[in-house]
């Protein structure tokens, strides 16, 4: 299986910046989706983005077009989210997670990091 860990996540002023890092270990990610994925206290789980492992090709939610970029460096095994202009909010879990590209859901996920956007 493939064990992912998050990192990155903590306090940040509206407007600035964070970047969160996802290692990937145990089973290759070759052939993979990998995506962020959001939970706000009392919501559901939602994506943020998602990318394929082999060619690169990323997809956005809306709302954080323009202002999040997803990527991954293969050497180090790391995806990484890189989150621009950040907007205040209530404290939030971002979750990386993995599927195969042939599976609809997501099988492996990360522990979660948290992310508060303070006015």
């Amino acid at each position: 299986q493939v064990q992912l860990v998050e990192s990155g996540g903590g306090l940040v002023q509206a407007g600035g910046s964070l970047r969160l890092s996802c290692v990937a270990s145990g089973r290759s990610v070759s052939n993979h989706v990998m995506g962020w994925f959001r939970q706000a206290p009392g919501k559901e789980r939602e994506v943020v983005a998602r990318i394929r492992w082999n060619s690169g090709r990323t997809d956005y939610a809306d709302y954080v077009k323009r202002r999040f970029t997803i990527s991954r460096d293969s050497a180090k095994l790391t995806m990484y989210m890189q989150m621009n202009s950040l907007k205040p909010e209530a404290p939030a879990v971002y979750y990386c997670a993995a599927r195969h590209v042939y599976n609809s859901q997501y099988d492996y996920w990360g522990q979660g990091t948290q992310v508060t956007v303070s006015t």
